[in-house]
């Protein structure tokens, strides 16, 4: 969770230079800068300044000519998260001498989102270790040629020179992150052996591959060859250098961290949730609160989504009788027998993936098109479907979003996951690319991104609960606008509902009623007619990452709880376009203020 924070922090930073905010030298090295927002977009520049790699991603400073950064990777050590701590520590102290009458409502709030971050923070210091660095979702053994593959531009013979130095000290930055694994060991914290299992085998595939077919090889190909001034003979001796380095320094960092799981596999066991651990049940706690940004326990929560399952089920039943299903055998069975169809489903082959992404282009241009009575505001920034890249789509989710670069020359990325081409139905995919795309997270975070007047934190902020309940919410929204009204779509929102609610019950099964990995496996599947590859990825994700899945349906309840306030207290002076600017124009929020906006909202509507 520390780290997360501390990367969304990090994101949160630079367009300062892009808007053309340059700090006065009073206000950039003043131990107190006389503006709030002042100090708090400092501290996040200061912030995202000792991050390459998050430089890199936001893709600025390239617009004027500096590249520097692009040849360095970030310093992983564990000293720096120590260090950062620290500052976090004096950075609250300062904001606290900001008198809270000498601000307005928008500093207010800013003050309040900044001290509620640095709060949930700095009181998960003790506990900064309890977590899986390297896991079989996300780390730095998938993140880094994740990394080099779609945030890495290249477009000149420096750039791909800046690609190879930092294949040069990617051995470095690997043992750097195993020094931290070795802390962790040491305090008793090691990921359970299936976690030991799953990336033993990616990164043993990894480095078995010749250099020629790796991904950080194949994608620095493409790039050159899509580079305009690059002569062949450049890219010949370029594309040399990066196979010496992949084999010389690639090969041996992978080599680093097999050798080290393959010595503690034998010491990690087949517990799961985070409670086996030292103060697992304070850290779980932790964790739903920031995530949720609510006060539930982990037993609310664990009930109100043994309810929606119900609820939501029926609903399915219902949709499902009317379109001569037989249901009288239960949910499992009737959802089985709509799964089975071969109608709902693409080929299995390459022109069969090349159609599924061609067809979430379509189905996004499409709402894109017809979203005018519902939204006034809109992302500049684009927005294009990829495919997750092949060598971690076997453990990857269903699909993701990636922001795109702050100057826009890098668009939004919709990543869909077509390793199992039975784990996204047809009926699935308008949910799936709403969610994802538009008016999902590419309308929230790219519109954050782009939100002006505010610190640069409130532009990406990581509110979970925010995030992810906006992009649930749409799946509803789009079939409220009528973009889902054949009634196997509305099945496939349903289903994607149903496995939010799901993933109330398992995430706290897993880390508060210690169920086992298998037990929370046996769950999902009975209750969400999910292909078995999807839902083993995705309990195994839960595990990983304590605590964050149970953010999606817990926002999305309460975004839809506002919506039915305001439509009740307005009435016809309800307007949905106004409600989604609240939504949208004040950032990422924890959602007791998100709450106190919409109800502002209504007071300044019902007085006009």
């Amino acid at each position: 969770m520390v780290k997360s924070i501390f990367k969304w922090i990090g994101l949160s930073l630079l367009s300062v230079i892009v808007l053309g905010g340059a700090f006065a030298s009073h206000e950039w090295y003043a131990e107190k800068p006389f503006m709030l927002r002042s100090f708090l977009d400092r501290t996040v520049l200061q912030q995202a300044f000792e991050s390459p790699e998050t430089l890199t991603s936001l893709g600025f400073l390239e617009s004027i000519g500096i590249t520097g950064h692009n040849a360095e990777l970030d310093d992983d050590r564990p000293e720096k998260t120590d260090a950062l701590f620290a500052e976090m520590k004096k950075v609250k102290e300062t904001l606290l001498t900001y008198d809270d009458s000498d601000l307005d409502e928008s500093q207010l709030l800013s003050k309040e989102i900044a001290m509620y971050l640095l709060d949930i923070l700095l009181v998960s210091e003790p506990y900064r270790y309890h977590n899986y660095p390297v896991n079989q979702l996300f780390g730095i053994q998938n993140g880094y040629p994740s990394f080099m593959d779609a945030q890495h531009q290249v477009n000149s013979v420096g750039d791909a020179e800046n690609y190879i130095a930092r294949l040069n000290k990617v051995k470095v930055k690997f043992s750097q992150n195993l020094e931290g694994l070795k802390l962790r060991e040491e305090k008793g914290i090691l990921p359970p052996r299936f976690v030991i299992d799953r990336v033993l085998e990616e990164m043993t595939a990894f480095v078995a591959k010749p250099a020629e077919e790796n991904i950080l090889y194949s994608s620095l190909k493409a790039k050159l060859s899509d580079a305009e001034d690059i002569s062949p003979a450049e890219q010949t001796r370029l594309l040399n250098l990066a196979k010496e380095e992949i084999i010389a320094s690639v090969h041996p960092a992978y080599q680093l961290l097999i050798d080290y799981f393959n010595q503690v596999a034998d010491k990690s066991t087949t517990d799961d949730g985070i409670w086996k651990l030292p103060d697992g049940d304070k850290v779980y706690a932790q964790a739903l609160k920031f995530f949720t940004t609510t006060d539930y326990s982990a037993g609310e929560i664990h009930n109100i989504g043994l309810h929606e399952v119900d609820r939501i089920q029926l609903d399915i039943l219902t949709i499902l009788e009317k379109e001569n299903y037989d249901v009288s055998q239960g949910f499992t069975a009737a959802i089985e027998t709509l799964a089975a169809q071969d109608e709902f489903y693409y080929p299995d082959t390459k022109a069969g993936r090349e159609q599924i992404l061609t067809d979430y282009q379509t189905i996004l241009d499409e709402i894109n098109a017809g979203l005018e009575s519902a939204f006034r505001i809109r992302p500049k920034a684009s927005m294009k479907v990829r495919r997750i890249p092949e060598f971690k789509e076997k453990t990857a989710p269903g699909a993701y979003y990636q922001q795109p670069s702050i100057d826009g020359s890098r668009p939004g990325m919709f990543f869909a996951n077509l390793y199992d081409i039975k784990a996204t139905p047809k009926y699935s995919m308008r949910t799936l690319a709403y969610h994802e795309g538009i008016p999902g997270h590419h309308f929230q975070i790219a519109i954050a991104m782009e939100l002006e007047g505010m610190p640069l934190f409130r532009r990406i902020s990581p509110f979970t609960a925010y995030t992810e309940g906006w992009a649930l919410y749409t799946e509803r929204l789009a079939w409220d606008l009528g973009f889902q009204d054949d009634p196997f779509d509305n099945i496939g929102r349903l289903q994607a509902e149903l496995f939010r609610a799901v993933r109330l019950v398992v995430d706290t099964g897993i880390h508060h009623k210690r169920w086992t990995r298998q037990e929370a496996i046996d769950y999902m599947v009975a209750n969400t007619g999910m292909a078995h590859s999807d839902v083993v990825s995705e309990i195994e994700r839960y595990i990983v990452m304590p605590g964050q899945a149970t953010s999606y349906k817990i926002g999305l309840m309460k975004i839809l709880e506002l919506r039915k306030k305001a439509k009740a207290s307005l009435g016809d002076k309800f307007d949905l376009r106004d409600f989604h600017d609240v939504v949208l124009k004040n950032g990422a929020v924890p959602l007791d203020i998100l709450t106190r906006l919409v109800d502002q909202y209504i007071a300044d509507k019902s007085s006009k």
